[in-house]
């Protein structure tokens, strides 16, 4: 017996403008908007989705899982994803060739480079 892979959560102070901001990062679209969350897919039909749930709370520390994204442009679209409102942060990387952002939110989450041979 194996399992599926459905979704990933986030907590987040304001659900619905953070999940806008992921889908709008990652192309996805929003695919359920309710006050108990709002959940966004590549497409309606396509998994896994991120789930975007209420909290009272702002983020404390650094988080313990993270998503990596790898553009063709790591360059630009580092650019895009500051321009959208993300911002550089220091997590203690040290000299890699990756770049560490967070979301509006505060979330952590890396843009790496195109891989070696493009592929």
């Amino acid at each position: 017996m194996s399992s599926v892979w459905e979704s990933l959560t986030v907590d987040a102070r304001d659900p619905a403008r953070l999940a806008r901001w992921w889908a709008e990062a990652l192309g996805y679209q929003v695919v359920a908007e309710k006050p108990d969350g709002v959940e966004i897919r590549p497409s309606g039909d396509r998994l896994p989705g991120i789930v975007f749930v209420p909290v009272a709370t702002g983020k404390q520390t650094r988080n313990r899982l993270h998503l990596d994204l790898r553009p063709d442009d790591q360059e630009a679209e580092v650019e895009r994803l500051v321009d959208m409102g993300a911002r550089h942060v220091d997590i203690g990387q040290g000299e890699v060739d990756w770049t560490v952002l967070a979301d509006p939110e505060g979330n952590e989450f890396c843009v790496l480079r195109q891989r070696e041979g493009g592929d």
